[in-house]
């Protein structure tokens, strides 16, 4: 397995080779029309963005020569520099350099000469940020500007030490600086070429060009989510076709092999779409700046666990869901900077995304340390929203009013903003990361702040269920909503009202037999005539129920079931138009024995009972 720095090096290689090859493009384009400003900007972001990575990455010569062609073409915008043929023949020859470097990094053996080159290029950049009026194109190249130099070097040497002492230019650190590495490799000819030789190269000789292939290549998602689609398709048919042998002939060692290998492919495509969180995360910087000055306020932003890998198509899902938390936090939880002050607090408020492993789940943390929520102002709120009645919301524990605030149109600021105060966001928030099998929960504490978590699935292709019978049927729910599976007698389930309650673990649970509710034929009829006890009611013997025990918002609900089968994992597919409407499914897959299987929408189900 490759180590996290070799992954990097390759990412870098991948870059920097395809912003080579553009580079060679655009310096083409430049020659042909020297004034093309979208050409100049262009090799300059070029130039800069390479710059900045390979100092990331600790590539100095890279870093170096980028850097130094990133200021010339700063002159270059400023029209302080005229582009010359010589001087479009030097920045080629700078480029060729930049491409030998970036191929070294794989071959750590090949030495670059770049230095004599480097100190070409720092004199035509020192000489041009000496003249203040822009250079106007001449025929003079910058290699004869250094031969004469020279001559006037060996004019100088006749000179007498009086006209010497009075007539000799003070020299500019960089000359120093050059003079220096000169001599320095005129001493070391094995570590250095000499950069005489390397500047005056033979114009008659033809360039030798090559051309070299990263060894990472960028693919379209959408190419990705069709291969995935077809290692899904296999892994299904994989699954007909064992049980359909193994059933007729016994032939289940036979398959091993096949098995291995479909597990193994449709692993290694899961992989090639996980993406580290830093590609989310770090687009927070100005999102959190943003929002800080228009609220007035304070606030630092510190990252968390941005190594962690997750499903890109999840990361794509959740982005807009972290926009809302980080706005609620900086608007509702982060206090003026005033306030801060009045509390003892430091002035600067923090914003903390945070990201870690939890099993086979990734769960992304969302924390501030602000005021906190106040139960009480919630209570109040909900009153003035009628969407409880004053009795009720007097009855109602700290936890339940703070879970308030994911109800559709409710919002504690007390004005609105473009930031806050819609009523909508965190039900937004809610809703979508239930969507994909995600759960989230929030915990808060008055002028310590506030933490939302979000607990996600790492992979959106593969599903975790469990497997159950009800009538000739098979369904499944996911385990990501599985609290428990036990067995209870009659005996311990008892009337509630229109419905069915039983204990477990000292914990009240609601009890509904699915066979009642997939018996109506509109969800209005579940709370007439006692539907939800009819099973119950029919019973005669003390068998004992298999029951599945689900939770949902702290919310427990047992499901009866006809016969429990096994855990296994699934490709689910939503499903299409009219079925994509049916209640309480998220999707459906098909097993090994070719029968079409449907996935329970927990959520859906559990809001729908408990609302009414």
């Amino acid at each position: 397995m490759k180590s996290r720095e070799e992954e990097y090096r390759e990412l870098f290689l991948a870059e920097a080779s395809a912003q080579y090859e553009e580079l060679n493009r655009y310096f083409v384009v430049l020659e042909k029309d020297p004034h093309n400003i979208e050409a100049i900007q262009t090799i300059f972001r070029i130039m800069h963005t390479l710059k900045a990575n390979a100092s990331a990455m600790g590539f100095e010569p890279i870093y170096e020569m980028a850097h130094l062609l990133e200021d010339i073409f700063s002159e270059i915008k400023s029209q302080k520099l005229a582009l010359t043929t010589d001087t479009f023949n030097d920045l080629f020859r700078a480029n060729d350099k930049l491409g030998e470097m970036i191929g070294a990094i794989s071959n750590p053996e090949k030495k670059v000469v770049y230095k004599g080159l480097r100190a070409k290029l720092q004199v035509l950049l020192d000489r041009t940020r000496q003249t203040e009026t822009p250079q106007k194109p001449e025929n003079q190249s910058v290699s004869e500007v250094i031969i004469e130099k020279k001559e006037e070097k060996r004019a100088e040497q006749t000179k007498t030490p009086e006209l010497k002492k009075r007539g000799r230019p003070k020299k500019t650190e960089t000359e120093i600086k050059v003079a220096t590495e000169e001599k320095t490799e005129e001493k070391n000819p094995e570590k250095e070429a000499d950069p005489e030789e390397e500047i005056q190269s033979n114009p008659n000789e033809f360039p030798s060009h090559q051309i070299a292939f990263a060894e990472v290549i960028q693919v379209p998602v959408a190419k990705l989510d069709n291969l995935l689609n077809l290692v899904s398709e296999l892994s299904i048919e994989k699954d007909r076709i064992i049980t359909s042998y193994t059933r007729q002939m016994g032939l289940a060692n036979e398959f091993s092999l096949l098995n291995r290998l479909a597990s193994d492919l449709q692993y290694s495509v899961m992989n090639v779409r996980l993406v580290q969180i830093s590609l989310l995360f770090n687009k927070f910087h100005r999102i959190v700046r943003d929002i800080a000055q228009f609220e007035g306020k304070q606030v630092n932003l510190v990252l968390e666990g941005t190594e962690i890998e997750i499903d890109r198509n999840i990361l794509q899902t959740m982005s807009d869901s972290l926009i809302h938390l980080v706005r609620n936090s900086i608007s509702h939880g982060i206090e003026s900077t005033e306030e801060r002050k009045a509390k003892g607090k430091n002035p600067i408020g923090t914003i903390k995304l945070a990201a870690r492993n939890d099993k086979d789940n990734v769960v992304i943390e969302v924390s501030d340390d602000g005021k906190g929520i106040d139960p009480e102002l919630i209570r109040q709120k909900i009153i003035e929203k009628n969407l409880v009645s004053l009795s009720e919301a007097n009855k109602l524990s700290e936890s339940e009013l703070t879970n308030f605030i994911f109800v559709s149109g409710f919002s504690s600021a007390s004005k609105i903003t473009a930031v806050s105060g819609r009523g909508v966001g965190m039900d937004v928030v809610k809703k979508t990361v239930e969507s994909i099998g995600g759960k989230v929960d929030m915990n808060t504490k008055k002028d310590k702040g506030t933490t939302f978590g979000m607990e996600l699935p790492a992979s959106m292709a593969v599903r975790s269920v469990l497997l159950f019978e009800l009538g000739r049927a098979e369904f499944a729910i996911p385990l990501s909503f599985t609290e428990a599976v036990i067995q209870v007698e009659k005996a311990q389930i008892h009337r509630v009202g229109k419905g069915l309650m039983t204990t477990y673990l000292e914990k009240t649970v609601s009890v509904v037999f699915l066979q009642d509710v997939f018996s109506v034929k509109n969800l209005n009829d579940l709370h007439h005539n006692h539907i939800l006890q009819k099973t119950f009611d029919q019973m005669t013997g003390t068998e004992k129920l298999s029951m599945i025990v689900v939770s949902m918002d702290n919310k427990h609900l047992g499901l009866v079931v006809d016969r429990l089968l096994q855990q296994k994992e699934i490709i689910e597919k939503p499903m299409n138009k009219p079925l994509d409407s049916t209640p309480f499914m998220s999707g459906a897959t098909i097993l090994g024995n070719g029968n079409v299987c449907l996935v329970l929408d927990i959520p859906s189900m559990v809001k729908y009972l408990f609302r009414k």
